[in-house]
């Protein structure tokens, strides 16, 4: 709605001042899309009261309006219009509504009296009024509509209606009634002798046709409610939003039927929402399970042959139970009833839709986490009360049982014989589960369950549904044509009997019934192995290029049948060399070197033939150095295995491979190949190399990126010209080419998941602290604060808690830096030398010891082949120093980063500092000597224990 009256002015994309200008908006939202003569304006605006120059004073209100609601009002040389449809006025799509009975949305327009900012206005008042009748004629429609299925609900809204409205008959009809349906016949009765007293005494009339017929039925006696519904031995746990859906359903559908697995909790579903409906001719459960006959089966309980008869000029509501075994007479029978009996409601359970005309379907699914883990602890605390379950106990078991209740039940109903740790080992041999002594045969073990199901499949369909157990985490229809030959009509079947599912384009099947169904399939194992290698391999080109994105969507989706694949197939080898790219741009080192590991476990020491560049980086990811086919491949996760250093031995020699395949593959014709060849040697020169000309390497590889669309390639490129930038200290262009790539890491792996070395808000956090935006800062601390919250990742609060010491040291707070670097440091998660050694430097820079701290620091960048943080605690040991070792230190740092000035100022400050104590010649000759220094955190130490 564009313009809202039905309440204070609205007016979407503004806010309107001035109460004459509102009262404007309103009048000509009365008329949308019409002329409203200027005359007409004056009139209605300014009533008895007209201004001195009238016409002046509305063009003058009609130009506020516009400056306050631009393109609204239209001119007319006869006047104004509001330049809207109709529909976009909420007074003109309300009466809409209403007139089509949707008064529920109609109703749900108002926000307020009508036209209230023209309250007062003459114009305002029959329009107001007529509005306002029409919004209660609506009200007293949807109260009607509820009061079968919430008497109470009900009851509790008109008692405040009748007090606000004493004299307006239909609610206090319709309260009546309510209070009568609820069996409280004498508060209606005497409601009714208020309602009447107070008609002839204010207007000296007698109450009318609907208030004495509300009256005659409370008179009446009540019949008893019918119904043959069991009491519940049991409370009922979840399902809540689902009881209002359906009940929702059976408010505007006559046949709505509860389809989903067995052991979902249909039948409990379709008794509790039968138990809570207030149904006039009374609610029959049918139950189907052990009957031979539909028809019979509801003949016996209405206890008639001639259902038509029986039923009609009623509207009662029949729950018929376990329709699946006897679909096709369920479906006739319904239908015929349905067909008869116009008041007739039914309420189905089935595995399968009964598929008629008018028919609603209501999936029954497996309890999600929460509401499956209630139900459990209250099935475990009746079984056993003693027992204390955990949250993460009740969530894992119930995980293993796909949320199934029947089965959650089952294994619950365990623990009053064994311990927690020896139900979670037979969660495998859940098919076995027993239930209690009165449980159906159908439902007295999750086997007899899917036994139920099973029976009623034909062999083509078992079939289908054994091979679809080859599959992990579901299938596309590609995929199960390919490996099984199904047919779209099985596929359908085994849906509709909710033995598979659909979720999005893919079919899934819970693991229960895979367990049940699963056989020996030797051949189809082979067939899943090989398509799947064939996926990864038509996958993997797509991967280097703009269609990145979708590639690797499609690789996410189909995760678990590319890691069975490579657990089953006979050549995991061809499998694992197109999966190595999709890993490195999602980030999953561990998971790679793990499949790595695995695959060589299988195949051996040994490489089979042509399969040498698989198994090679396989060695080199599993630490067992670097092959001379993986040397000179230009296969993508060759040339990533160089910027890895995965498997090599020193630093240096990651530094001489990537740099030996740049030189080698320079002018390869495949602009990516040349690319990732760059950025490799780029990466290794920056990471453990001489530093300096890695910027050489980056941006042709940046560009190369660029121009073949991949995201990846861009964002290491940017992340490592960042860094390059970051080691030269200037600070603004590293925060520029960080957060260049923020889409880029967004859609690749989400910012709040480590990328490679970094993770990405906590870098701009720290970047945009040292570059001077302190608030920016603050803002990517919190966002990676509460990632890190999120992940219970104790390693990235320890180094957030650093990123924020070092924000509130720089914004003159040394105080809590240090109660923060304590909080990190008391973690005592430091994962890396690197991360150990920064948090030291720190908290020298806050303590007043700072001896203690730098030593560690010193001690943990003995060896360390990381040049760029050697160099900062260089820089940062230097603050503590006197002029001359300070000086040195500068220049050792100077050195490491492979720059001969660097643009810090907190550096340049200390540069300064000692040039002012030693004078500029004597300094330059110690930076100088300093560059020249084989072991300066040896020599550093030397001075820092000399005081």
């Amino acid at each position: 709605m564009r313009v809202g009256i039905l309440g204070p002015l609205r007016v979407a994309g503004g806010e309107i001042g001035g109460a004459r200008v509102r009262a404007l908006l309103v009048r000509l939202a009365l008329d949308p899309g019409r002329v409203v003569t200027a005359d007409r304006l004056i009139d209605d605006l300014w009533p008895g009261d007209s201004p001195a120059h009238p016409m002046a004073a509305l063009q003058s209100l009609v130009s506020r309006a516009r400056r306050e609601a631009p393109g609204l009002i239209s001119s007319h040389p006869a006047g104004y219009l509001l330049d809207v449809p109709p529909g976009e006025v909420d007074a003109w799509a309300f009466e809409r509504l209403v007139r089509e009975g949707d008064v529920r949305a109609a109703l749900a327009l108002w926000r307020g009296p009508a036209l209230a900012d023209a309250a007062g206005l003459p114009f305002a008042a029959g329009p107001a009024a007529r509005l306002e009748e029409l919004r209660l004629t609506a009200l007293a429609t949807r109260l009607t509509a509820d009061l079968d299925r919430d008497a109470a609900g009900v009851v509790a809204e008109l008692e405040g209606l009748v007090v606000a409205y004493p004299l307006r008959e239909p609610f206090h009809a319709l309260l009546v009634r309510a209070l009568a349906a609820q069996g409280r016949r004498g508060e209606a009765l005497a409601l009714f002798e208020r309602i009447r007293t107070a008609l002839a005494t204010e207007l000296g009339a007698d109450p009318g046709p609907e208030l004495r017929q509300a009256h005659l039925e409370a008179l009446r006696e009540p019949r008893k409610p019918r119904s043959n519904l069991p009491a519940q031995l049991t409370s009922f746990v979840g399902r809540h939003e689902d009881i209002e859906r359906v009940r929702g359903s059976l408010a505007g559908s006559r046949l709505v039927t509860l389809v989903g697995p067995g052991g979902a909790g249909k039948t409990r579903l379709a008794l509790e929402v039968a138990a809570g409906l207030a149904v006039r001719d009374g609610v029959w459960l049918v139950e189907l399970a052990s009957a031979a006959s539909v028809r019979a089966a509801v003949e016996g309980v209405l206890k008639a042959t001639d259902l038509v008869a029986a039923l009609r000029g009623t509207a009662p509501l029949i729950v018929l139970d376990n329709c699946e075994h006897l679909i096709e007479e369920a479906a006739r029978v319904a239908r015929w009833l349905l067909s008869e009996v116009a008041g007739l409601r039914v309420l189905a359970t089935s595995r399968e839709p009964l598929d008629i005309p008018g028919e609603r379907l209501h999936q029954v699914l497996p309890l999600p986490a929460g509401p499956a883990a209630e139900l459990f602890t209250d099935r475990a605390a009746a079984a056993r009360p003693d027992l204390v379950v955990t949250r993460a106990e009740a969530e894992r078991i119930c995980r293993e049982l796909d949320g199934i209740p029947l089965a959650i039940e089952l294994a619950a109903a365990r623990l009053r014989t064994m311990p927690m740790p020896v139900l979670v080992e037979q969660l495998g041999d859940r098919l076995t589960f027993r239930g209690g002594r009165t449980s159906e045969p159908r439902h007295r073990t999750l086997r007899a369950v899917i036994d139920w199901s099973w029976n009623l499949l034909s062999e083509r369909e078992r079939e289908l549904l054994r091979g679809l157990t080859v599959f992990s985490g579901g299938a596309t229809y590609e995929a199960v044509s390919r490996v099984c030959g199904g047919d779209p009509d099985l596929l359908s079947s085994l849906v509709d009997k909710s033995l598979i599912a659909m979720s999005g384009d893919r079919y899934t099947m819970l693991e229960t019934i895979r367990q049940y169904a699963a056989a020996d399939l030797p051949e189809l194992r082979h067939d899943h192995a090989r398509y799947y290698t064939e996926l990864a391999e038509k996958a993997e080109p797509h991967l280097r290029t703009g269609a990145q994105l979708a590639w690797l969507a499609v690789l996410d989706a189909e995760r678990d049948n590319l890691d069975a694949a490579l657990r089953r197939g006979d050549d995991p080898l061809r499998l694992i060399l197109p999966r190595f790219l999709s890993w490195i741009v999602r980030g999953r080192w561990r998971e790679m070197t793990e499949q790595a590991a695995a695959v060589l476990a299988r195949v051996g020491a040994v490489a089979p033939p042509g399969r040498e560049l698989a198994h090679g980086l396989c060695v080199a990811l599993t630490g067992g150095g670097v092959s001379r086919v993986v040397r000179e491949s230009d296969h993508p996760a060759a040339l990533n295995a160089y910027m890895l250093g995965s498997g090599l031995t020193t630093p240096a020699e990651a530094v001489e491979l990537a740099e030996r395949a740049a030189a080698r593959l320079r002018d390869h014709p495949d602009v990516w190949t040349r690319s990732a060849a760059l950025l490799a040697a780029g990466v290794t020169r920056f990471e453990y190399g001489a530093v300096a000309g890695a910027e050489d390497l980056l941006e042709p590889a940046l560009a190369g990126f660029r121009e073949t669309g991949d995201r990846w390639g861009q964002w290491a490129s940017l992340y490592w010209l960042s860094l390059v930038a970051e080691n030269r200290g200037d600070f603004a262009a590293a925060v520029a080419l960080g957060e260049e790539p923020e889409r880029l890491a967004t859609e690749l792996s989400g910012l709040e998941t480590p990328l490679g070395p970094m993770t990405f808000l906590l870098r701009l956090g720290q970047l945009k602290g040292r570059a001077g935006d302190r608030e920016g800062a603050a803002r990517a601390l919190d966002r990676a604060w509460a990632a890190a919250e999120r992940s219970e990742d104790q390693d990235m609060i320890a180094r957030v808690l650093h990123g924020r010491a070092e924000l509130a040291r720089r914004g003159g707070d040394p105080g809590e830096a240090a109660r923060l670097l304590e909080r990190a440091m008391a973690l005592g998660v430091e994962t890396t030398a690197q991360f150990g050694a920064l948090l030291r430097v720190e908290l020298a820079r806050v303590s007043g010891a700072p001896v203690v701290p730098l030593r560690r620091a010193l001690e943990l960048m003995a060896g360390c082949s990381d040049r760029t943080v050697r160099a900062a605690v260089l820089e940062g040991v230097a603050e503590h120093l006197a002029p001359l070792p300070a000086t040195e230190l500068l220049g050792a740092a100077r050195a490491l980063r492979g720059i001969r000035e660097s643009a810090d100022p907190h550096v340049n400050g200390l540069v300064g500092r000692c040039v002012r104590a030693l004078g500029a010649d004597v300094c330059q000759a110690a930076l100088e000597r300093g560059a020249t220094l084989t072991d300066p955190e040896k020599y550093a130490l030397g001075w820092l224990e000399s005081g």
